[in-house]
């Protein structure tokens, strides 16, 4: 298990990439728009994004105790992919209905949620 210096960084990490709660990711991921994006394993089912948000709001609600290593690495992939992604903006598209916000969301981060 990472020490506690090296578990609060993750965790101020994460908190910096996931700017929704978790009850605003769950409602998001009941959407439509949710279940529109993302790459699908073999052309169907539940999109990698999209279970990405199911597995976020899982470490949002543990306690820092309960964190395993597992948990602190996804935290870290968390992290990394809204960083990327948010570098991937796209130019005149549309931002808030386009397929570059919804995945952001699907992961956590809303591009449009002030604060």
């Amino acid at each position: 298990m990472a020490e506690d210096d090296d578990l609060d960084t993750i965790r101020r990490e994460l908190d910096d990439a996931v700017n929704m709660s978790p009850a605003e990711l769950e409602k998001w991921l009941e959407t439509d728009e949710s279940q529109s994006v993302g790459q699908k394993q073999d052309g169907g089912g539940e999109s990698t994004g999209h279970a990405e948000g199911r597995r976020i709001v899982e470490l949002l609600r543990k306690k820092k105790g309960d964190l395993t290593d597992d948990d602190l690495a996804h935290m870290r992939k968390v992290h990394g992919y809204v960083a990327r992604h948010l570098a991937q903006q796209p130019g005149k598209e549309d931002v808030e209905t386009s397929k570059w916000r919804y995945s952001l969301m699907n992961w956590g981060h809303d591009p449009l949620k002030k604060g």
